[in-house]
């Protein structure tokens, strides 16, 4: 009777096992977006965004947390950043396609969810304190 039972077990063990390795791959399904997100995210690393940025408070913390600015800012600011500059932050002159490539990536940190921003004051000696609010 034992050995009924685990030769079941045994064989509904191997079917499944076939079913999932023939099942399509995630990769198989990436689209042009992700893909472009992807790339986008090697920009992020390229110009060194998170010296200054963080990205789910984890980063620098001389400029904001860049999780959801897609959604605050929206696709136009962010282009117009990344080419000229603000008082803080250098004009890095990106080509359209790295910008769309970092703006694909800001959309994709968007919808992976959303991150309360912590509110940091700058001390006289250049370190940071957190806030609370």
């Amino acid at each position: 009777m034992n050995n009924y039972i685990f030769g079941i077990l045994c064989t509904l063990f191997l079917l499944y096992t076939i079913n999932i390795y023939n099942l399509p791959s995630k990769v198989e399904k990436v689209k042009l977006q992700d893909t472009l997100a992807l790339k986008g995210q090697l920009i992020w690393q390229k110009y060194n965004c998170q010296s200054c940025h963080q990205i789910y408070g984890l980063g620098g913390y001389l400029g904001p947390d860049l999780t959801n600015v897609y959604l605050e800012k929206g696709e136009n600011v962010i282009r117009a950043i990344t080419q000229v500059g603000t008082n803080q932050m250098p004009a890095f002159k990106m080509d359209s396609l790295e910008a769309n490539q970092l703006i694909a990536f800001f959309k994709s940190l968007d919808k992976s969810g959303s991150y309360k921003i912590r509110n940091f004051k700058i001390l006289s000696n250049g370190m940071t304190q957190y806030e609370h609010r």
